[in-house]
């Protein structure tokens, strides 16, 4: 009987074995649901993560399209600048040639000026000391007129101003009239009230096509041997040249007033173009 109380005994299980077992498996079943849900997630953050990187390296792939694009544009514009710059730079030794051109020419005028009043003075202490009647004084005070009439003119010349073409621009009559004793050029003088009503002037037709009185400016179309061509905006004295067949000077046009519909200049023709269009014509006659 003890016998069997014993193996009674050593049979049964304890009490808490049971629930220590329930226990553990929940929380195997927790750490297992954990453990998936932790790699879902980090799962879900390399993706994400992931997605952001390429993104990123898109914008900025794109960034470097943009700025090799930039860079280009960039450089083309240098490169247009340069080009812009050295043309300009030509321009600007062209002109500084034809200022210190037109700055000699003036100082040989200048030279001219004091040669005159040089010879004036001698010519002057030698006649009155050889001659001493009245007669001979009148005709030495008649010659010193007449210099210093040239002198005048020579010094007005000095104060007109020049063209590229070292020409002096008269902005007035008499200014033109004291050109024309120079007698280097023809000059003619015209005047064309009116739009769109062509002039034959010379040797060129000139056409009025505007006029800005405000900006003292005029638009021209002029026709030169069957060849028109126009000239917008342009501003007054800014001589307009042209040549005519034939001919290696160039002739001009000068606009000194601008008036509503109306301008007023001239044109002037060089001597040397005049005489070579006469020897032309009696060439072609004979």
């Amino acid at each position: 009987m003890s016998d069997e109380r014993l193996l009674e005994t050593r049979t049964e299980s304890p009490a808490w074995m049971l629930p220590a077992i329930i226990v553990l498996g929940l929380l195997a079943i927790g750490g297992l649901a954990f453990g998936w849900n932790a790699s879902s997630k980090l799962d879900a953050t390399q993706q994400s993560v992931a997605t952001q990187l390429k993104t990123a390296q898109q914008a900025v792939q794109q960034d470097m399209s943009s700025l090799k694009d930039r860079l280009a544009q960039d450089e083309k514009a240098s490169t247009d600048l340069q080009g812009d710059l050295k043309v300009v730079t030509g321009k600007l030794k062209i002109t500084q040639g034809q200022l210190k051109k037109a700055r000699e020419e003036a100082a040989k005028l200048n030279d001219a000026t004091t040669e005159k009043l040089t010879a004036l003075d001698t010519s002057v202490h030698s006649e009155l000391a050889t001659k001493a009647t009245s007669d001979d004084v009148k005709t030495v005070d008649t010659k010193v007129v007449g210099v210093k009439t040239d002198l005048d003119a020579t010094r007005e010349d000095l104060k007109m101003a020049r063209s590229e073409m070292g020409t002096l621009i008269a902005r007035n009559h008499d200014e033109i009239d004291q050109l024309r004793r120079l007698g280097e050029r023809d000059y003619v003088e015209f005047t064309i009230t009116g739009k769109n009503k062509p002039q034959k002037v010379s040797n060129v037709t000139v056409e009025l096509k505007g006029v800005n009185e405000k900006r003292n400016q005029f638009s021209v179309a002029m026709t030169v041997e069957d060849k028109r061509f126009e000239k917008k905006n342009r501003a007054m004295n800014e001589p307009i040249f042209f040549y005519v067949s034939g001919t290696h000077i160039p002739e001009e046009v000068v606009i000194n007033k601008v008036s509503k519909d109306t301008i007023s200049g001239y044109v002037s023709v060089p001597k040397a173009n005049s005489q070579t269009a006469s020897n032309t014509t009696s060439k072609s006659g004979n």
